[in-house]
């Protein structure tokens, strides 16, 4: 396991990556082989993140899910937020949460924020229209009611048998030159964007705390035996109050041309 100490010098230098510096990292710092694939992504780069227990529950039963990330373990999530074009959410989650799905406990710009709500429920009184913070884009089915929301853009598509398509929502982000995807919530937008072999890493933050019961962070179609089972390679880091396991899910990510050295010591 990898120690991940980041240094306000080691973010900034990222953001630079994130932003179109040519800049080569040291794979032995942790913090670089954490955060690098994301900075350094270029054209279509999708990454899926939960913050779970240790029993693998994102919420209890009574969906009480503000308190199951340690302090490092959101500081985390906001890294990625800050590395990223855009965030995506389930209806479900802002209807739960009533996120804001901005970067507050890290450096960096606010992603757009894109919420899947294939059959129109939000009410448009949610947070997210009012806050005063980044874009919002929410995609409809083109077959729902239509409706529209304050200070956001609807995007309408046509659905297939399970809903929106996770590639029709990718293809239309990218028309907006939004192309490194942040897949937050909730567990079945993760899972059909996985299902689809659309997602390139998987960032799962384990938390020390047992709730029991409760929704899990993943729910993929069953299988009969393990041998069908994702198996990804990963890299386990330890963030002070989480674990994460960085999980290679697909390996065909195109990443920047990279020429200025820059190296930090391995602090794990």
């Amino acid at each position: 396991m990898r120690k991940v100490d980041l240094t306000d010098d080691c973010w900034d230098l990222l953001l630079r990556l994130k932003d179109g510096a040519e800049i080569s990292l040291c794979p032995s710092d942790p913090a670089h082989a954490l955060y690098g694939p994301i900075a350094s992504a270029r054209n279509k780069f999708v990454l899926a993140q939960v913050g779970q227990s240790l029993d693998g529950r994102v919420a209890t039963p009574s969906g009480d899910a503000r308190d199951i990330s340690g302090p490092d373990g959101l500081a985390h999530l906001h890294r990625c937020r800050a590395l990223v074009d855009a965030v995506i959410v389930g209806v479900g989650t802002v209807k739960a949460d009533d996120p804001r799905l901005s970067v507050r406990m890290a450096k960096g710009k606010d992603p757009v924020r894109v919420i899947i709500d294939c059959r129109a429920e939000l009410k448009g009184d949610e947070g997210i229209f009012t806050d005063g913070g980044a874009t919002v884009l929410i995609f409809q089915s083109s077959e729902a009611p239509m409706k529209t929301y304050p200070n956001a853009d609807v995007i309408r598509l046509m659905p297939d048998e399970t809903g929106l398509s996770p590639q029709d929502i990718l293809s239309a982000l990218a028309d907006r030159n939004l192309s490194r995807i942040l897949v937050e919530g909730g567990a079945r937008t993760i899972a059909r964007f996985i299902d689809a072999d659309l997602v390139h890493r998987l960032h799962v933050a384990i938390a020390p705390i047992i709730i029991g019961s409760g929704p899990s962070g993943i729910t993929l179609p069953p299988i009969d035996k393990l041998s069908s089972a994702h198996r990804p390679a990963t890299e386990t880091y330890t963030l002070g109050s989480d674990i994460v396991f960085d999980c290679l899910l697909k390996s065909d990510i195109p990443l920047a041309r990279q020429s200025e050295k820059v190296c930090m010591a391995d602090l794990a």
